[in-house]
């Protein structure tokens, strides 16, 4: 079955360890990856790499897309640079396409109005309230938050943001998901053959 690509957001400062494990193995489920950055010119990440992304954020269609990834970065606290990706994901939802955010990108969608009527999560509440959003009564204190279609996680749960963003799009059955987490997540070595036998 051809799958639509997902979109992974990158800008300078772009935090490289919280999409690995979501992008790895949503490549395995058929799903490509494709990179949006401000415009088509090399990003740094916060771990010092150049990279060059597929695409402007002004060609980028939601109907084009599974998805759309933001990451954190210190830009998200350093300004408003970052806003049209925030904008982007008011267009995705719109449209009824899924959006992920984790760490910093939380900041954005809040100071967007994205996380005011939504169940959501973060690096922790102040961190949000401090944008003077709406959505504290909204905020849950868990490792990651899965509604209508946003999806949204702390800087230190980069597998359960995965975990919700193979849920959301039917990447695996939740018998793999269950295996894959407790072994990414927990270390839990019996997990590894419940995995290899889920995945058959």
């Amino acid at each position: 079955m051809t799958r639509k690509p997902v979109h992974l957001a990158l800008y300078d400062t772009f935090a490289d360890w919280e999409t690995g494990h979501t992008t790895a193995h949503l490549t395995q489920a058929g799903f490509g990856t494709r990179t949006v950055g401000p415009a088509t010119e090399p990003v740094t990440t916060m771990g010092g790499l150049r990279i060059v992304p597929d695409l402007a954020l002004d060609a980028l269609h939601p109907e084009d897309s599974s998805l759309l990834i933001l990451t954190g970065a210190r830009l998200w606290d350093e300004g408003d640079s970052l806003a049209p990706f925030a904008r982007a994901a008011r267009a995705f939802l719109d449209a009824g396409v899924p959006v992920a955010a984790i760490c910093g990108a939380t900041a954005g969608l809040a100071r967007e109005g994205l996380l005011d009527d939504r169940a959501h999560t973060s690096a922790a509440l102040p961190y949000l309230a401090a944008t003077g959003y709406a959505g504290g009564a909204r905020y849950a204190g868990t490792d990651a938050v899965t509604d209508r279609g946003l999806i949204t996680a702390g800087p230190t749960e980069p597998v359960a943001f995965a975990r919700e963003i193979f849920r959301l799009l039917g990447a695996y059955d939740e018998k793999v998901i269950d295996a894959w987490y407790r072994l990414f997540h927990d270390s839990d070595a019996a997990a590894y053959a419940e995995l290899q036998a889920a995945a058959q």
